[in-house]
């Protein structure tokens, strides 16, 4: 059977990916972690934070958990639909579980920081979310935390192609990193993480020593002009065109 054929009734779900940029020289950084080579899903290559949408992310009890998104944002959640809080949250989820950034405020409404008090439990947190013996409600109902909407932009929506062995809807996003937090890949899902520019990135890959999806390459095409976080972030928060990506796979032999 064609490789194009073997998995063309897959189904597709919902997910959220979150790319989180710092300011860095010669161009800003975005913290990209790298799959392990038996994951089913990018085996091998190194992505962006992120993962599908669950049950539980559709839950009403997060409304009290979050902050408001602002005004500027309206375009960004009416583009996502009716879901739009689902997305924000598995993002966020995600991301945590996947990278150890959390993307909330603490109980003072600041960025969430870790010192060296709270950095294990949080990280006895992740552990719990990722086993699926704790929820990420849980955890901001524990720690009095507001999930950050407003500091996370949605960007644009990718559909896997039809013939791949996961295909995924994801709603790729933009935010700064968290105050002092820092990311590190968990060991299990990730095997590797790092803090790296557009062009360094894209200019690996050429020598194929950076693997990366398609639709990494893409993104990260795009992001290249830009120079500097604040750059970059300014041109999420003010965006107003969100593209839906629909490729397609191509039968082996044309």
């Amino acid at each position: 059977m064609p490789e194009s054929n073997k998995h063309e009734n897959q189904p597709v779900r919902p997910a959220a990916t979150v790319i989180i940029v710092r300011d860095a020289e010669p161009q800003y950084e975005i913290f990209m972690l790298r799959r392990t080579n038996q994951a089913v899903f990018a085996g091998g290559m190194y992505v962006f934070p992120g993962g599908r949408v669950d049950e539980h992310d559709h839950s009403a009890s997060y409304e009290s958990h979050h902050s408001i998104p602002n005004e500027q944002q309206l375009g960004q959640r009416e583009a996502l639909g009716d879901d739009w809080r689902a997305y924000l949250i598995a993002g966020i989820r995600e991301t945590f579980e996947e990278s150890g950034f959390l993307l909330a405020y603490d109980s003072s409404g600041k960025i969430l920081e870790f010192d060296n008090r709270s950095q294990g439990r949080f990280d006895d947190y992740r552990e719990q979310l990722h086993d699926g013996d704790i929820s990420l409600l849980e955890i901001c109902r524990k720690e009095k935390l507001n999930l950050a909407f407003d500091l996370i932009h949605f960007y644009n929506r990718w559909i896997t192609p039809a013939g791949r062995p996961r295909r995924f809807d994801t709603r790729f996003f933009i935010t700064r990193t968290p105050g002092v937090q820092s990311g590190l890949h968990d060991g299990k899902e990730t095997v590797d993480s790092c803090w790296i520019s557009p062009n360094k990135a894209l200019e690996l890959s050429s020598k194929d020593k950076f693997g990366m999806m398609p639709v990494t390459e893409k993104q990260l095409s795009e992001f290249a002009s830009y120079k500097t976080a604040d750059e970059f972030l300014t041109m999420a928060a003010n965006n107003t065109d969100f593209p839906t990506y629909n490729p397609s796979l191509h039968p082996i032999g044309d």
